[in-house]
């Protein structure tokens, strides 16, 4: 009975909806089906197709690569059909119905014994509009999350800064002659030329020369001595896992990352001193505006309250989130849960920062039994949530009493299509361009945590987390199966 259940569950909206109409009438069929087409407008199964087409056309080289293992990028947008027929009235006023639990539990019980899951094996599937949790699996029992401790990354720095924080690089008066560079934290920070195609430009080391060398001529000044100010972060520079390409040292100064190739995202070779290279760069920069800089930039402390002579103004943080979760950034994530310290007026170090996450994430009410943040990328093995937090912090992001969460939710890869779930879902039809959701990944754990709208029209928020996984592969294909399920279920 559980198979057959299973089956029905796990096969297509079409497909159910095929042999229901067949049995009836092929002619009844077909006039359903177009009524429906011409009802669906500009949605697709619950997202907008401009959105979907936005999804299919952008660049989907992943960011996430902490375990071996992967599966090819798909190549084009696989079709989906809205439901034929219109929802069924959930309530009075017309919002799709929530699915049944019990329904719910028929269809991912069984996916939850797959023997590629390891143990522990959690779950939590909660309907966004009541907050109802419709299915559980303990979902108060933490596990490693790897990169799904993102979310609550996010959702800590969004509630202390706000969407609209922007971070800044800023170039001081330091003492007769000299000037320091002072980093505050933003690891988007790019010493390249801007793109001309590109929407929303990150803050320019080049502007901020050309403003320092329009500054410095202005007041008749053609030599200076040069620093560089890291006083911003304290603690160790180096994560726990370092030296390693999936991560430069933390630090409040660099640029691009600290990547000595061409990429924007994505594990790639690190400089060891970023902070450094980044001054020198700058050095450079001025020399190339006419200022010359008396000697190597050396690392310094800059004057309270010194004079600003220029600044460079990160993207607004809802951006940055947005970049983080899609390409499972742990650069921008290390800088987010530190931005968190400062604003919690904490030191912003990994201890601080972890203090600080939690602080946050308590004043939002969330359920924080057993949770450890030792770092705010998910690298650290250390670090526990439960799958009931991460579909809380879900919930709480599309609620219309936290608007400023919004970007945990508008910065989640879309499978099939963008970040790093661009290469997975290939044969889960029914969830490709419907779930969206971060991914984890670390070897030996695997998570999965996001949101679908099912195909009744009704929003839920999900999170499946296991470890002590043996094949990677295998374990990312079960967690996929289980959020195409909930995407795919009118479950009643």
């Amino acid at each position: 009975m559980d198979t057959t259940r299973t089956a029905w569950w796990s096969a297509s909206k079409q497909q159910r909806q095929t042999v229901r109409l067949t049995a009836s009438s092929t002619v009844l069929g077909l006039v359903v089906a177009a009524g429906a087409v011409t009802l669906a407008g500009p949605w697709d199964s619950g997202q907008r197709t401009a959105e979907r087409a936005r999804a299919a056309a952008a660049d989907g080289r992943g960011g996430e690569r902490h375990a071996p293992g992967g599966t090819a990028t798909v190549p084009s947008a696989p079709p989906v059909l809205a439901a034929a027929g219109t929802p069924a009235r959930g309530g009075d006023d017309g919002t799709p119905p929530a699915p049944g639990a019990k329904a719910l539990a028929g269809v991912l019980a069984p996916l939850m014994k797959d023997p590629a899951l390891g143990s522990p094996r959690t779950a939590s599937v909660v309907d966004a509009a009541t907050g109802r949790e419709l299915f559980g699996a303990e979902p108060a029992r933490s596990a490693t999350p790897a990169s799904t401790v993102k979310l609550a990354i996010a959702a800590a720095a969004l509630s202390a800064l706000g969407p609209e924080h922007r971070i800044d690089t800023a170039v001081v008066e330091a003492g007769p002659g000299g000037i320091a560079l002072v980093g505050g934290g933003d690891p988007t920070l790019t010493a390249r030329a801007p793109k001309q195609d590109a929407q929303d430009q990150p803050a320019s080391l080049r502007a901020l020369a050309d403003d320092t060398a329009r500054a410095l001529k202005e007041r008749g000044t053609a030599t200076v001595r040069l620093g560089y100010d890291t006083s911003a972060y304290t603690g160790p520079v180096l994560h726990p896992i370092s030296p390693n390409e999936n991560i430069a040292p933390v630090t409040p100064l660099m640029a691009d990352e600290g990547r000595l190739d061409e990429s924007e995202h994505g594990p790639a070779p690190r400089d060891t001193d970023p902070a450094a290279t980044a001054a020198r760069t700058f050095a450079r920069m001025l020399k190339d505006r006419g200022i010359t800089v008396d000697g190597e930039p050396a690392k310094t402390t800059a004057p309270a309250k010194a004079p600003r002579l220029a600044t460079a103004r990160s993207l607004p943080l809802a951006a940055l989130v947005e970049r983080m979760l899609t390409h499972s950034d742990n650069d921008i994530a290390e800088a987010l849960a530190r931005q968190t310290a400062l604003a919690a007026g904490e030191p912003a170090s990994f201890e601080g920062a972890g203090r600080a996450v939690r602080k946050e994430l308590a004043d939002l009410k969330l359920p924080l039994t057993g949770a450890v943040f030792e770092d705010g990328s998910g690298l650290d093995r250390d670090d526990k949530v439960s799958a009931g937090l991460l579909s809380r912090i879900l919930v709480l992001a599309t609620s219309a009493d936290h608007p400023e969460l919004r970007p945990v939710t508008t910065g989640l890869p879309v499978a099939g299509f963008t970040g790093t779930l661009s290469g997975r879902y290939a044969g889960e039809k029914a969830g490709a361009g419907t779930v969206r959701a971060k991914t984890g990944t670390l070897t030996g754990v695997n998570t999965l945590a996001g949101t679908v709208v099912d195909t009744d029209g009704r929003l839920l928020a999900f999170a499946f987390m296991t470890n002590n996984t043996t094949d990677p592969q295998a374990a990312q294909q079960a967690l996929d199966r289980l959020a195409t399920a909930v995407a795919n279920c009118g479950c009643r």
